[in-house]
């Protein structure tokens, strides 16, 4: 009789030790390296600043790569970091940013860089992903693309989303049922123009869904780096993987010697470059996710040095992507 109890006792433990498997799977993560601004052919180092984030990419053994504009170019002098990018295994994603319209239209630009659109949407996992575009100039009257330089008008008249955009990206959100992840050049919750209609179609989407849908949002653009939450949803900025831009002198001269300054006449003198390249490896469950970025210094003279501000506007100077866990 005894061992029929015991029996029974050990058959009992097995079904609940089965039972919690079944009700509570381990959660599943998935894996990218992000990366933006690398402005490769404009720096002096672009190569190996690439060459560094595809091997970070690779030890990490990411699912998949994206970079959030401002990248290179389509000319043959570029070839080297398309092909670079190319050779990573995995998924790869481009976004448009507002210097890859110096030179093309966005058609060009789609077809040279091998995207599906100018905004896109793909599935990775137990997750979506969502490329805006946010290069989109509006006069009060009419929405115009970026194109060959068109765009260096009035801060007001520029960073917009198109209506065809957001009508799509509102429909886009309703067809799925995964947690929702961003990818922008400019930021949505500073420095678009219309970035609050489009925070307005994230939110409704929330509450329509009825659960925390939309949870994350990465931007690039500002060449630097902050965490800010807004009704729920966490928009990161991430830095620029090469350096940030002053917009005056800052005594590149003894940063570089001459025939570097020269050569690069377009961003050196204006700009502080960072020691190692920045970019961040992002994990993702069902419980949230880390963010584990790079730090580097500023290639001296140092804005300390220059007894400059902590802030070029409103954004932080800093050579570094912080660590930063979320919680969705």
């Amino acid at each position: 009789m005894k061992k029929v109890s015991l029996f029974f006792k050990v058959l009992a433990a097995c079904c609940a030790c089965c039972l919690v498997s079944c009700t509570e799977p381990e959660s599943s993560s998935l894996k990218f390296a992000i990366a933006s601004d690398f402005h490769a052919p404009d720096v002096p180092d672009g190569k190996e600043r690439l060459a560094a984030f595809i091997k970070a990419a690779n030890d990490e053994k990411v699912d998949f790569i994206v970079e959030l504009g401002d990248f290179c170019r389509l000319d043959s002098a570029s070839q080297v970091y398309r092909d670079m990018w190319n050779s990573f295994e995995g998924g790869k994603y481009h976004v448009i940013g507002n210097h890859d319209m110096d030179r093309y239209t966005p058609e060009e630009y789609v077809a040279g860089m091998g995207m599906p659109g100018r905004y896109y949407s793909f599935d990775k996992g137990d997750f979506h992903f969502i490329v805006l575009d946010g290069n989109n100039l509006f006069d009060g009257k009419e929405y115009r693309h970026y194109a060959k330089a068109n765009y260096y008008v009035d801060q007001k008249m520029r960073a917009f989303v198109d209506p065809e955009q957001m009508a799509w990206l509102k429909k886009d959100l309703e067809a799925t049922d995964k947690r929702c992840v961003l990818f922008t050049h400019q930021s949505i919750e500073l420095f678009m123009n219309n970035g609050a209609d489009v925070r307005r179609i994230l939110e409704d989407e929330n509450k329509r869904a009825g659960f925390k849908k939309v949870v994350l949002a990465f931007s690039g653009h500002n060449h630097s780096n902050y965490t800010k939450e807004i009704n729920g949803i966490t928009y990161m900025q991430i830095n620029s993987a090469s350096y940030v831009w002053i917009g005056e002198p800052t005594q590149s001269d003894k940063r570089y010697p001459k025939e570097i300054n020269e050569k690069y006449s377009g961003i050196l003198p204006y700009s502080m470059t960072y020691t190692e390249p920045l970019y961040a490896i992002v994990t993702l469950t069902d419980k949230g996710a880390v963010v584990k970025g790079t730090k580097a210094d500023f290639v001296p003279p140092t804005p300390e040095d220059l007894q400059m501000n902590d802030s070029v506007g409103i954004f932080p100077l800093v050579s570094s992507i912080e660590d930063v866990t979320i919680e969705f």
